[in-house]
């Protein structure tokens, strides 16, 4: 489930964009007000549905009367052609919510899709495939709870729930140990400490400090090896960049506890979803 406040103003400006200030002019001008109707949600391509929920508030916004009915779950693979849900009420309120609807579930789902096809990749390694904060302005949460339907594991919300010292955060101050010991004061022990580090070098001066985590940057599969055993468990290791289906199973084997991937959410295909109407 996913808290309803992730999505109720995200909701709220899609359907004020979609409708602006004369509401739909095709549907009002050609449907009868009172025509009622029921529709299938219906998948036009493989995949993994996530964000029902998500769609059933759509319609309920354009019209409570609205009834939303799922027919699979969360998580569930679909085939071309199956129905994923029906919707009935009038037919003006479900033509108004349609595309709404169709673009979030198409997004939530294609985002689902995308994890685990990385999770299934790297499957028997012992490595957990994570989104990153490449998400979909406004979408964050939906596409965060996405990726756990797919079967990966969240990083960090944002810049207010963890501490990632990165390449930037370096050069500004200067030293890796100096920037790990002021962020460890001024956070305290409960909030997790990473840092980023592109050499063995740099993985040594987080080794010394106090940091929980340490992302290793666009390394190479033997460096990120040697990065993997000098850890030797003290910190979770975390692979980043370039992170790809073909090599995702290699950059595993490593060792790494993480695998980090901007895709799953930057670039995932939308799952092809659409809404007919039964006569």
């Amino acid at each position: 489930m996913i808290d309803r406040s992730a999505y109720t103003d995200l909701v709220g400006r899609a359907l004020a964009e979609d409708l602006g200030s004369a509401g739909d002019l095709t549907s009002d001008a050609c449907v009868p007000e009172e025509t009622q109707a029921r529709a299938g949600v219906v998948a036009r391509s493989d995949g993994v549905v996530a964000g029902l929920e998500v769609g059933a508030y759509v319609f309920e916004s354009i019209d409570p009367a609205s009834a939303f009915a799922a027919l699979v779950t969360d998580g569930d693979r679909v085939s071309p052609g199956q129905a994923i849900a029906t919707v009935g009420g009038l037919a003006r309120s479900l033509l108004r919510a349609e595309r709404t609807a169709l673009n979030i579930l198409g997004r939530m789902s294609g985002v689902a899709t995308a994890t685990t096809l990385f999770v299934s990749a790297v499957e028997g390694t012992g490595a957990r495939i994570s989104d990153t904060r490449k998400t979909m302005p406004g979408m964050r949460l939906l596409d965060k709870y996405a990726v756990l339907i797919g079967g990966g594991v969240n990083h960090r919300v944002g810049l207010f729930d963890a501490v990632l010292i990165k390449d930037n955060h370096i050069a500004a101050i200067g030293d890796i140990e100096r920037a790990v010991n002021a962020a460890r004061e001024r956070v305290g022990p409960g909030i997790t400490v990473e840092v980023e580090v592109e050499t063995l070098v740099q993985l040594e001066a987080v080794l010394k400090t106090k940091a929980d985590r340490v992302l290793l940057d666009n390394m190479d599969l033997e460096t990120l090896r040697s990065a993997v055993e000098m850890t030797a468990g003290r910190l979770i290791t975390e692979a980043s960049g370039g992170v790809t289906l073909d090599n995702v199973r290699s950059i595993a084997s490593t060792g790494v506890d993480i695998i980090s991937v901007g895709w799953i959410t930057h670039s995932a295909p939308q799952m092809d979803i659409a809404l007919d109407f039964m006569t």
